[in-house]
């Protein structure tokens, strides 16, 4: 029978299968009679391609994503096994099953691992056999898949729900919008998600680019679930986080026995993410020669796994971010001009949280919900007073600190609303009030973020003492009795001094004295 073109189908999904879900049987045997026997048997279960020889179905594996292919093991040119053994490189998730009518099968039997054969039927094969056969091997290779898809979503850390396939995207797409990403109206992000959501429609490699907890992996999701890839695996990979050595096995995958240790082959995230988005991040740290691997891979579209001789096509959208600036890289002869341009298609900037001090607060709320529902408390709340201090604080660390510590006040506070003393010593310090400018560097032998650069000695000493003064007030949270006892002021000094430094407008806290 003739086959579309297009063959949409999702066997992970086995509930409510018309003719065009059925999982896709290739049959390779050069006797027609053999051909229409199976073709009989299989075609009420399945839809069924055939033919003649290996290099027939190699241009039909080109076109169609096959589920199962049953091999006659003697053709014209290529061996059943030999031919099966490439199609283990280049479709792996196709499950392969050879057919001999020869009892002397020791070329099968040398080859049947090297193929990754599934099963091995011997002439003349019994209907009810065979077609329990392939439905076992559908089975299997709709458990792999599941497997796979699964470790793909731990290592990205994606928690969409593995329900039906329509249900699933759309959580995923809901879950990772450009809306979803929290910031305040008018916040300097809005320019780069508006960018990002107009070149997701596009099939070019997008260069993320960001200091370390701004968010690059969060854009680059949302860039796969916006693109019409979407429906496709996203597979993160962390090129700081692994050797040199070992980043191309992880990546193009490898052949067992290319190294010690290699047991068995490996195949790499890019086929694994066929069809969909691989995302490397820190990209800037990989060295020139895993470089140039890269560009080839990007280049001609295809890969050769460590200790293979043959390549693979692959069919991934690569977004890939750094916090380097890779055009100095290029420069200083870091990072290969060649792939940069490659990488680049579109480069987006991701801001540095304290360039955006007005989203702290939605992220600040956001958090504190999130990181109380993991510890098991719902609806913490973070005070006015918390969220000032948290929006004089230049984070350094971006989100991932700002998360950190939201974290460490929801543990040490009472657990139902964050208040200023349950910071760290380096966040309330890091505020300064009116007379000192945020984020500054300290002066020599002072490690304190909040002091200025430049100023007459009177200016910085007062910059210091404001300093001082509101971090003791909010440990105590503004109560000016303990606040005045541990400064060792009296009340009428204290409040003298919250007047030069105009600190007494800022609203009291619970439990303040008056």
């Amino acid at each position: 029978m003739n086959a579309p073109d297009s063959l949409p189908f999702d066997d992970t999904d086995p509930d409510g299968l018309d003719e065009a879900d059925l999982p896709l049987v290739l049959l390779v045997d050069d006797e027609v009679r053999s051909q229409d026997a199976m073709r009989r048997t299989l075609d009420e279960d399945f839809r069924i391609l055939c033919a003649s020889s290996a290099e027939e179905a190699r241009a039909l594996l080109e076109r169609h994503e096959a589920a199962v292919i049953l091999c006659d093991q003697r053709m014209p040119g290529l061996t059943g096994v030999e031919f099966l053994r490439e199609v283990r490189e280049r479709w792996p998730e196709t499950v392969r099953i050879v057919i001999s009518g020869y009892t002397d099968s020791e070329d099968i039997i040398r080859g049947i691992n090297e193929a990754g054969i599934y099963q091995y039927i011997l002439k003349p094969w019994v209907p009810d056999h065979l077609l329990q056969t392939v439905r076992q091997a559908v089975e299997a290779r709709t458990l792999q898949r599941g497997v796979s898809r699964l470790e793909l979503d731990l290592r990205a850390g994606t928690t969409a729900l593995r329900t039906r396939r329509g249900d699933r995207l759309a959580q995923a797409r809901a879950t990772f919008d450009f809306e979803r990403i929290e910031r305040a109206p008018g916040s300097p992000l809005d320019a780069v998600c508006a960018m990002a959501a107009r070149v997701a429609r596009f099939d070019l490699p997008v260069l993320v680019l960001g200091e370390s907890g701004t968010g690059k992996e969060l854009l680059g999701r949302a860039i796969h679930y916006a693109s019409p890839r979407a429906d496709g695996p996203f597979v993160l990979e962390n090129c700081a986080a692994i050797p040199d050595t070992l980043l191309e096995s992880e990546l193009f995958g490898h052949k067992r026995g290319a190294f010690t240790g290699a047991f068995e082959d490996h195949v790499g995230l890019f086929q694994r993410a066929h069809g969909g988005t691989v995302f490397l991040d820190e990209i800037g740290e990989t060295s020139p020669a895993f470089q140039v691997k890269l560009l080839r891979v990007l280049q001609e579209g295809e890969l050769r796994p460590v200790g293979s001789t043959r390549s693979v096509p692959v069919d991934v959208r690569v977004i890939a971010a750094t916090h380097r600036r890779l055009d100095d890289e290029v420069r200083a002869g870091r990072f290969r001009e060649d792939l940069y341009y490659r990488l680049a298609g579109m480069t987006l900037q991701m801001p540095a949280l304290r360039e955006r001090a007005g989203d702290i607060a939605p992220l600040a709320r956001r958090l504190a919900g999130e990181v109380g529902a993991e510890l098991g408390l719902s609806g913490v709340e973070i005070g006015p007073e918390a969220i000032a201090v948290l929006m004089a604080y230049p984070w350094p660390g971006n989100i991932r600190e700002l998360r950190n510590e939201i974290s460490r006040a929801i543990v040490l506070g009472d657990g139902r609303r964050i208040a200023p003393h349950d910071f760290s010593a380096t966040v309330l310090h890091g505020q300064t009030g009116r007379h000192a400018p945020v984020g500054a560097a300290g002066a020599a032998g002072l490690n304190l973020p909040g002091l200025p650069q430049s100023g007459t000695l009177q200016e910085r000493l007062d910059a210091i003492e404001a300093m001082v003064l509101r971090e003791t007030l909010l440990r105590h949270r503004w109560n000016k009795t303990r606040a005045a006892v541990e400064l060792g002021l009296s009340r009428v000094g204290l409040r003298a001094k919250l007047r030069r430094f105009q600190l007494e407008d800022t609203p009291a806290s619970a439990g303040e004295t008056p």
